[in-house]
């Protein structure tokens, strides 16, 4: 076996070369083994050597605090790989350059649904998002509950192109939306812009980020916040 990375080690500090060589000694580790199952082909091996060696790498390289909150979600690991792969393949069978039959290169998806590209493009700026299925087989949320709380304004549902609703991933706490998400909504009726505000250095919060702020139970200064930066709008 490869020689374990030591994240303590002073050459972690050299940057992006020790990176680099960790993930591809994770990636060989990960292929050979895959291959000594006999039911995987060896492109499917190499790919996905190379996945987990590159998740590998940018573990290493967290935080201990961001450590310990992966750490908490590990009993969804399965759910939110396999959402994470799909949009990895969606995103690269999009991109793909196709030539047309005048000999031009477009682009398509062979793979992707619109729902997948819609999905990229929400993460784009929302970070991770999620629609009512994954919520329900991995969060415990069930679909009327989660209509409940949109109905109500309880929590962040961001439109997609194909107009179905995703939800934030960040957001949640312990399967309900952060305290405090209702009463943001309350002032900032566009979903859109308040959760934009909410994941975003809030000047009125010394440049603390709301929605993190909401997970430790700051709501009143949040709210507040939020109150503030609706009354300077019209001022």
């Amino acid at each position: 076996m490869t020689k374990p990375w030591n994240c303590t080690d002073p050459t972690h500090q050299t940057g992006v070369t020790h990176q680099t060589g960790f993930a591809r000694a994770v990636a060989v580790e990960v292929e050979q083994a895959l291959l000594r199952r006999d039911k995987i082909k060896n492109g499917d091996a190499v790919v996905a050597g190379q996945i987990a060696g590159a998740v590998a790498a940018a573990i290493v390289l967290l935080a201990p605090g961001d450590l310990q909150a992966i750490d908490t979600t590990l009993e969804r690991l399965p759910g939110i790989v396999l959402q994470f792969v799909r949009a990895l393949a969606a995103e690269a069978t999009s991109r793909e350059p196709v030539a047309s039959a005048s000999g031009a290169v477009q682009v398509r998806s062979r793979l992707a649904g619109n729902d997948d590209i819609d999905l990229m493009r929400v993460e784009d700026w929302a970070g991770r998002v999620a629609g009512p299925t994954f919520l329900e087989e991995n969060f415990g949320i069930s679909r009327s509950t989660l209509h409940r709380w949109q109905r109500s304004g309880k929590v962040v549902a961001l439109r997609t192109g194909g107009r179905k609703h995703v939800f934030p991933l960040a957001q949640f706490v312990d399967g309900r939306p952060a305290p405090g998400i209702g009463e943001v909504l309350s002032s900032m009726p566009n979903p859109r812009r308040a959760w934009s505000w909410l994941i975003s250095p809030a000047a009125g919060l010394d440049g603390r980020i709301p929605i993190e702020m909401l997970k430790q139970d700051l709501v009143a200064d949040v709210v507040l916040a939020a109150q503030g930066t609706l009354t300077a709008k019209f001022e």
